[in-house]
């Protein structure tokens, strides 16, 4: 198993058709046992590398998870930082905004759970929504109270995407490295998914009328989608288009491109001084002495 994590990336200024980017791949592995296996690897990998990033602490990083609904980003982002030390690494999740955040920019109530230095943060939904939901339902507008200045139509969302890669090459600059994901599911698939929810009574929970409310608007979503894709995946700061129908390939490639990521920052953990190891050696006499 090979998964290349340049294969699933938006390159900056490339325009997006999500059509013509598949929701399934061929298999990454033949068989559960196989999959199981592979995610190990991976998670210990990863726990590694979290360890060593909390040690250098040099580094923020942040991955941000957006999908339409029923693709599976809970459960990928379970799966695949199931291994991680819950000190050094904390999801968010973004519901609608409360009236305190509609008195702030877009971008405010995000901003305040950015992940700390020698920490990795997740964002289950993010700041994009506010190009992605608000775009398709844009009287969610009114409730935000924007001045004329703020634009409208073509404009503001022009203007979303510029503050928006802004604030990341801002972020990038004071060593926080973004990854975002777009899980790519299908509408047959998302079908699948709902039936499964309603059919299952442990899984009953997970689905509402809203969910079906929302898959009317498929073809608003993916436009939008396209656009920001488009817009704000930067060299810097890059988004990456993952094949979400079949799950296990979803977390396999969701954990290469982690690892991938943070292997890139050439972690390593601080060098001891003369002085200090002399200092140690003390202290370990000192043990080694003691009686019981």
């Amino acid at each position: 198993m090979k998964i290349h994590s340049d294969d699933f990336r938006v390159r900056e200024g490339q325009t997006i058709e999500l059509k013509k980017w598949p929701t399934r791949i061929k298999p990454l592995c033949e068989s559960k046992d196989e999959y199981r296996a592979a995610m190990a690897e991976h998670v210990k990998k990863l726990s590694e590398r979290q360890q060593k990033l909390y040690a250098d602490n040099r580094f923020a990083v942040l991955f941000v998870f957006q999908a339409m609904d029923a693709a599976g980003k809970d459960g990928c982002i379970k799966h695949v930082m199931s291994g991680v030390n819950p000190q050094g690494c904390q999801v968010f999740s973004f519901k609608h905004p409360s009236a305190q955040e509609l008195q702030h920019d877009f971008l405010w109530r995000t901003a305040r759970d950015l992940p700390e230095r020698g920490r990795i943060g997740i964002f289950n939904r993010s700041y994009y929504e506010e190009v992605l939901v608000v775009r398709v339902h844009p009287d969610i507008l009114g409730g935000e109270g924007l001045s004329l200045e703020a634009g409208s139509g073509k404009s503001l969302w022009n203007g979303r995407y510029r503050s928006i890669s802004e604030f990341e090459a801002h972020l990038y600059r004071n060593d926080t490295r973004i990854v975002k994901f777009f899980l790519h599911l299908s509408k047959e698939e998302q079908r699948k998914r709902f039936i499964e929810r309603i059919d299952d009574p442990d899984k009953n929970w997970k689905f509402s009328a809203f969910d079906m409310e929302e898959r009317k608007y498929w073809a608003n979503y993916v436009d939008a989608y396209e656009r920001c894709l488009s817009a704000t995946s930067t060299e810097q700061s890059p988004w990456y288009i993952v094949p979400a129908d079949d799950k296990d390939d979803a977390r396999l490639i969701v954990s290469q491109i982690i690892l991938d990521t943070l292997g890139a920052l050439k972690l390593s953990y601080p060098d001891t001084s003369a002085e200090r190891h002399a200092e140690l050696l003390k202290i370990r006499e000192q043990l080694m002495n003691e009686t019981a």
